[in-house]
């Protein structure tokens, strides 16, 4: 088998899906784009007091590092089709691993969302639920969340990278808290979605479509182009191989 031809297998990952074991990081991405979702949107509904942009920002940072610290060694836990896509163009993520986390993660999203309505009070979900809204226009809204989606993105690939031995262990925390200050500089802004799985669960719940394409097309630009600039200019590299790629 040819080298050339032994990359290209590699990188699309039929061997790697085909196994058994495979299902076990599936289930890890649905059930934590699951816990992501029921706990964070849980966060934006207003009770006996509104809420303010610090709880919810920091709700969904503490949210996502804890379930980095569980599921990260299970399957990178990406629980974010921005993240996944942009581990994938960078050459970390094979492509049909990436496509069978991104529906894991929306149907965890989903579900999420679902199980949220059901838990709490008919007055409290039936017209929030922790949507995403936009307060810009399209085009701004799509920008901002290509930025942060970016920064996160970036975050990601900088944490997770072997060959970086000053970030070891920091995953968790460095990942969490990229997410409650992107949440507390943009929230009343689009939301601060950053991740299209999280606004696709309460939209479906609800059936509430408007601008939600925005909130696949801005982080999926910002996931994507953090990961072509990671593999092309910040990626680490050892002395004996510049080329040499590494594993989630």
């Amino acid at each position: 088998m040819s080298k050339s031809w032994k990359d290209t297998k590699d990188f699309v990952g039929l061997e790697e899906v085909s196994k058994v074991d495979f299902l076990v990081p599936l289930f890890a991405e649905a059930l934590g784009t699951f816990l992501l979702v029921m706990i964070g949107c849980a966060s934006c509904i207003t009770w006996t007091t509104p809420t303010t942009v610090f709880h919810i920002a920091f709700t969904f940072g503490l949210a996502v590092a804890s379930l980095a610290q569980v599921l990260g060694p299970i399957s990178g836990c990406h629980i974010n089709p921005a993240v996944t896509l942009g581990l994938v163009v960078s050459g970390n993520c094979t492509i049909l691993r990436g496509l069978c986390y991104i529906v894991c993660q929306c149907c965890g999203a989903i579900a999420g969302a679902g199980v949220l309505k059901i838990a709490l009070p008919a007055e409290k979900t039936n017209q929030s639920l922790g949507m995403t809204n936009l307060s810009v226009e399209n085009g701004q809204g799509i920008l901002i969340e290509a930025i942060i989606t970016f920064l996160l993105v970036l975050v990601v690939h900088a944490v997770t990278d072997p060959k970086r031995h000053d970030c070891r262990g920091w995953a968790p925390l460095a990942i969490g808290l990229t997410i409650t200050v992107c949440h507390l500089a943009v929230v009343p802004a689009t939301g601060s979605s950053m991740n299209p799985a999280r606004s696709l669960g309460p939209a479906v719940i609800l059936g509430i479509w408007k601008d939600q394409w925005v909130y696949w097309v801005g982080p999926i630009l910002g996931g994507v182009l953090a990961g072509v600039l990671y593999r092309m200019g910040f990626k680490s590299r050892s002395k004996d191989d510049d080329e040499a790629s590494y594993d989630f």
